[in-house]
């Protein structure tokens, strides 16, 4: 009777070793999400057209002769191409995407899924500083759209999935898990951007593209930003691109935050002391949003929503990813003790760029018929220290170009709170680079 029960088993187990998987058992979780979004995703191609100027010394080493011949010089136009991804977020055609793959672009191509022939798209807002971007197509049609996850229930180690178009392979799909949900990494700038990390393959290719969860919603945007990594993946994460897409399509442009701190470093003893940095506040802005959440001055910022800040850098860098009317959750040093504030950022007040400019460094400017001048010179200020005097011309900001009040007040709202702050300045026909204080 045993060996009967015996040869049973036996037949069974060569039965289920030989019978094929059923379609139920082949189509996984994974699968069903790949048929569920990826309808969504699309490929982007993008033409620039590049002008150049040769002479017959170009590329030589003494500009001399490039000067010299400047008269001979011709220009040539190239057209470049370059591929991207992107997410459609809304079926009325409008896609998200990195910044990267459509900046500076003449003309921007989608291609749909089941589509043969690209639409040509228009931009409808951009911000380099988070690599977001936001483009629209005309449909007769709802399209497929994606939904947005909820924002900060990522578990680590869950499986991740990136559908994308990398080397021009349509709709290629790799799978992962998350190694960090808020992953801090260096801006290049002094300050730092926070990533949710994964395994799954991101490429060049992939950027712009979405990183799914399970369940087919949207987490993150990938972005290329480590090539040179291997089995390393970034992508912004969803509550970032929740705040930046809104301010994009709203406004065009993501509106700086105004919170009412000056922010500065804290002391090297502290530091040492504590074994971490912090964001010191410095002045407070009264009546500001700041002085409404209870801040005082002295206090340490050690968090902002759950990110650690090591500098004011770190704190300005990751304020810009919060336009106005958004709340902000601090974390403070008081004394000894630890606190929660939570702050409702505002617009910035009228002309504050200005005022602020005046206020820290000294300097009051004008606009004339060849760009923006300095009308004024406040007495003990830093500008004054440095010796800088009414006439002298402002012409670039953090290496950015001044040209008019419009770009200086870009320029200084862009950096608010960043010291010190490089100036290109012109006194006749010299150029002085200057940081103040």
């Amino acid at each position: 009777m045993r060996d009967r029960y015996r040869a049973i088993v036996l037949v069974i187990l060569l039965l289920t070793i030989a019978l094929p998987a059923t379609a139920h058992e082949r189509r996984s979780a994974v699968v069903e999400t790949v048929a569920k979004a990826g309808p969504a995703v699309v490929n982007i191609r993008t033409e620039q057209i590049v002008q150049r100027r040769t002479t017959p010394f170009f590329g030589f080493g003494d500009s001399f002769f490039n000067e010299f011949f400047n008269q001979y010089a011709q220009t040539r136009s190239y057209r470049t191409q370059a591929l991207g991804s992107g997410a459609i977020i809304d079926s009325s055609g409008v896609l998200v995407t990195n910044a990267h793959v459509v900046e500076k672009a003449s003309k921007i191509y989608v291609a749909l899924s089941g589509e043969r022939k690209e639409r040509e798209a228009t931009l409808v807002g951009i911000d380099p500083s988070t690599d977001l971007a936001v483009i629209k197509v005309v449909t007769e049609v709802p399209l497929p759209s994606l939904s947005f996850a909820a924002d900060d229930d990522l578990i680590l180690g869950e499986t991740v999935i990136a559908i994308g178009n990398p080397l021009g392979l349509e709709n290629s799909v790799t799978t992962g898990v998350i190694s960090a949900p808020k992953r801090r990494l260096p801006d290049g700038k002094g300050g730092v951007s926070v990533f949710i990390q994964t395994d799954a393959l991101i490429n060049p290719g992939n950027s712009g593209g979405p990183l799914l969860d399970i369940n087919g919603q949207l987490i993150g945007i990938n972005t290329a930003i480590l090539q040179q990594a291997q089995g390393i993946g970034f992508a912004i994460p969803i509550k970032v691109v929740r705040r930046i897409v809104a301010d994009l399509i709203d406004h065009g442009r993501v509106r700086p935050a105004y919170s009412g701190i000056l922010p500065g470093e804290i002391s090297r003893a502290m530091v040492r002391s504590r074994g971490a940095g912090g964001a010191l506040v410095t002045e407070i802005d009264p009546g500001s949003p700041a002085e409404r959440g209870g801040l005082q001055l002295a206090d340490v910022i050690l968090e902002v929503d759950g990110i650690q800040v090591d500098s004011a850098s770190e704190y300005l860098s990751l304020l810009r990813t919060y336009p106005p009317e958004t709340e902000v959750k601090l974390i403070v040093l008081r004394g000894e003790d630890e606190d929660e504030a939570v702050l409702k950022l505002a617009q910035l007040p009228n002309n504050y760029a200005f005022n602020y400019f005046a206020r820290r460094f000294g300097i009051v400017v004008e606009e004339d018929s060849q760009g923006v001048l300095v009308s004024e010179v406040l007495q003990d200020s830093p500008a004054a220290r440095i010796e800088m005097i009414a006439g002298d011309r402002l012409v670039e900001i953090e290496g950015q170009r001044v040209e008019n009040l419009h770009d200086f007040e870009s320029r200084v709202e862009e950096n608010l709170g960043r010291l010190p702050l490089r100036f290109t300045i012109y006194r006749g026909n010299r150029g002085y680079i200057v940081e103040l204080p």
